[in-house]
């Protein structure tokens, strides 16, 4: 009685695809020129050849049943059950937590795929930024009596990093994440003051609804979002778009999002620094002299 041992397609090393070739190649001066013709069907498409039945591989080679399985036993296999269930694992595709990162990826390309992700991010947002508008955007914040930040989730956070900066250059700014004391805040804006909506996908209700009330007050109203059509933008005076970037299941507020809307704040902030330079100035040396005590950590006596 023969033992047939099962063989894997190749080494950890070797992509399993690339194995299963070499392997035909190496036994094809062996086989008859039916069986290799199933051996080179396999080798050529073998998500194709894992959906087919031994009959259907017959069918497709012009071979017989009785080839078929003769050419799955001498590459490794008891039968051609078995060299179907290997083709089918061989051609599984790993469960992806993004568009380009898989769940065996090794850290190493992790890293350099997310990196290159937002370098992209960073490079889109600012080549397709609309310096008008944010030329019109800086002034009116530079103006306002008092301003307005809205966002939830990750935006809340961008949010609260573009209401500190305006805080420390003697503006009067304030982020608000909760939409009930965010519509409350809104409903006492009016014109000559702004209000700043910041939401990537440009349809988060929590956001729109303070925006639109501010709106229907007359502040001045910025959106900074990365849909260039989206419910947000019909409440908007001037609108700041942020690279459109692809976000997962796993990942919806991507960092890459984030990024891009870190980048258009702190373009706005810079350019209001401008504006307001005289005042902006004196007013963020005050705050770092304010804070320079808690700076430094107090020597032991």
């Amino acid at each position: 009685m023969s033992i047939i041992v099962k063989e894997s397609f190749g080494a950890a090393s070797e992509p399993a695809s690339a194995a299963l070739t070499r392997k035909v190649r190496a036994l094809t001066p062996s086989l008859t020129r039916s069986m290799q013709r199933v051996a080179e069907a396999i080798a050529g498409d073998p998500a194709g050849c894992a959906a087919l039945t031994v009959a259907g591989l017959a069918g497709l080679t012009g071979t017989s049943k009785a080839t078929v399985v003769r050419t799955a036993r001498l590459l490794g296999y008891a039968g051609y059950r078995d060299l179907r269930l290997a083709l089918v694992a061989l051609t599984a595709h790993p469960p992806a937590i993004t568009a380009d990162i898989v769940v065996n990826d090794p850290i190493g390309d992790v890293v350099a795929k997310l990196a290159r992700d937002e370098q992209q991010a960073l490079a889109s947002t600012a080549a397709d930024l609309d310096t008008a508008e944010l030329g019109a955007a800086s002034a009116a914040v530079s103006a306002a009596r008092r301003i307005d930040v809205y966002g939830v989730g990750a935006s809340s956070l961008v949010g609260q990093d573009l209401a500190q900066k305006l805080l420390r250059i003697g503006l009067t700014a304030h982020a608000h994440t909760d939409p009930h004391l965010a519509v409350t805040s809104a409903v006492q804006l009016r014109s000559g003051d702004v209000a700043i909506a910041i939401t990537h996908s440009g349809t988060t209700r929590d956001v729109i609804e303070p925006f639109r009330v501010a709106f229907d007050r007359g502040a001045t109203t910025i959106a900074i979002t990365g849909r260039q059509i989206s419910p947000v933008l019909q409440y908007a005076d001037h609108f700041l778009t942020t690279a459109p970037t692809r976000e997962s299941n796993l990942r919806p507020a991507a960092m890459s999002s984030r990024t891009s809307q870190l980048l258009v704040v702190d373009c706005l902030f810079v350019s209001v620094a401008q504006h307001t330079y005289e005042v902006a100035g004196p007013a963020l040396s005050a705050s770092y002299e304010a804070l320079a005590p808690r700076r430094h950590i107090p020597r032991p006596h």
